[in-house]
C-alpha cells in the first residue's frame, strides 16, 4: 500500500512492512475500492482517515531484508537468496572471496545493519513465508532451507514472529 508522505505525519521515509491487525486489513481492503478523488470530507474520508490512524499506530514487523549493494557481501547476498540451505560460515566466504571474515563482518553490518547470521536467518524466513504462501509442506520447506529438522525451524519461525508455520497465514 502506498501512503503519500503528505497524508500523514509521523510515517517511515521508507518502504516496510508493517503487522497489520484484522481492522487494518479490512479498512484497506475498502479503501482500495474507492476512487482516486474520494470526497475527503463525505464517508470515504473518514474512513480514510481512521485507517491512517490505525497505520501510523500499527509496529513494523521483522520482515525486512536489506539487500547489499556493494562488495563481496552482495555476491553472499545474491549466492543465498538462490541457495538459502548454504550453511557456510562466514570464515568458509572470507576464504573463497580472498578477504577477512573481520572485513565481511563489517561490511554486512555497515550495509545491512545487521550480522551475517542475523542477515541469513531473515533470508531464509523469508523465503519459507513465499513457500508456506504456496502451499508447501512445512516439511520440504524446512529442509530446503537447511534446517535439520521441521521442528528447528518450527520453532525459529515461532520465535520470529511469534507464531508457528501453521498458523501464520491463518
Amino acid at each position: 500500500m502506498y501512503v503519500a508522505p503528505h497524508a500523514l505525519q509521523g510515517l517511515p521515509d521508507h518502504c516496510q512492512v508493517m503487522s497489520v491487525s484484522p481492522l487494518l486489513r479490512e479498512l484497506i481492503a475498502e479503501a482500495v475500492t474507492y476512487p482516486a478523488l474520494f470526497d475527503v470530507e463525505g464517508a470515504q474520508g473518514r474512513l480514510v482517515r481512521v485507517l491512517l490512524d490505525q497505520l501510523k499506530a500499527a509496529p513494523s514487523s521483522s520482515l525486512h531484508l536489506p539487500v547489499p549493494e556493494t562488495g563481496p557481501i552482495q555476491h553472499i547476498a545474491e549466492h543465498l537468496k538462490t541457495d538459502p540451505a548454504d550453511d557456510s560460515t562466514l570464515e568458509d566466504w572470507a576464504d573463497r572471496l580472498g578477504t577477512t571474515t573481520r572485513t565481511l563482518a563489517r561490511n554486512f553490518k555497515k550495509q545491512t545493519d545487521m550480522t551475517f547470521g542475523q542477515w541469513r536467518q531473515q533470508a531464509r524466513l523469508l523465503e519459507a513465508l513465499s513457500r508456506l504462501a504456496a502451499n508447501q509442506p512445512v516439511a520440504h520447506i524446512a529442509q530446503d532451507l537447511g534446517y535439520s529438522s521441521q521442528s528447528a525451524f518450527s520453532a525459529m519461525f515461532k520465535k520470529a514472529l511469534g507464531v508457528t508455520p501453521g498458523q501464520f497465514f491463518k
